[in-house]
């Protein structure tokens, strides 16, 4: 128990760090974070795996730390040079998670999941998202489950450059995207379970 206290204390400070770092999405991993694991009981998965899921979920954007404060903290939208190194954030958390493997003593289960999530949350289940341009089944469960998680979020908040998207219109966007963008059958929990991830955006939602 004592070890699995330490792990999470190390893993949320690790994110926290993050959100220090980035004000304007300081409530993004706490929000992403619990809508993942909403997911991921709606799909039955084993409390084991769901704690290792939300582990996971908490470092998926920690390649952020190793992109320059003049691109993610920018003002605004990036230009097309700027949106390359910021892409590069998938690659770099998951080389210094597999670094952080490399370093333990014996296999840690959350860091193979968290590895999984920070490389892959961006790809896109028909095959055009990045870094790997993987398709299907072939992108771990995870991933899926947090690519829709993020995709959500990314929709109802405020930014510099656009206003917050009303829940239903962020699930009308979501459900479009069944197929293309999204895994359907991660859609399809989301459906079920939409009114869980208003509560969890609601009761987590950015301070003015």
């Amino acid at each position: 128990m004592e070890l699995a206290i330490a792990y999470d204390a190390t893993i949320e400070g690790w994110s926290r760090a993050m959100d220090l770092r980035d004000k304007e999405t300081e409530g993004h991993t706490r929000r992403v974070t619990e809508l993942t694991v909403l997911l991921a009981q709606a799909m039955v998965i084993k409390d084991k795996e769901i704690l290792n899921i939300r582990r996971g979920a908490l470092l998926h954007d920690i390649g952020k730390m190793g992109i320059p404060d003049h691109i993610l903290l920018k003002p605004g939208k990036l230009d097309p040079a700027e949106w390359e190194v910021m892409k590069t954030h998938a690659g770099i958390g998951a080389e210094a998670i597999e670094r952080a493997e490399r370093d333990a003593a014996q296999p840690i289960a959350f860091l193979t999941m968290a590895k999984q999530i920070a490389r892959h949350h961006h790809e896109r289940w028909d095959g055009s998202g990045y870094p790997d341009g993987l398709a299907g089944d072939a992108i771990p469960l995870s991933a899926r489950l947090m690519a829709l998680a993020d995709v959500f979020d990314a929709l109802i908040s405020r930014r510099v450059y656009k206003a917050p998207m009303p829940y239903e219109r962020a699930r009308e966007i979501i459900v479009a995207s069944r197929a293309s963008h999204l895994d359907p059958d991660v859609v399809d929990a989301f459906v079920a379970h939409f009114d869980g991830f208003c509560d969890i955006a609601t009761r987590h939602a950015d301070t003015d």
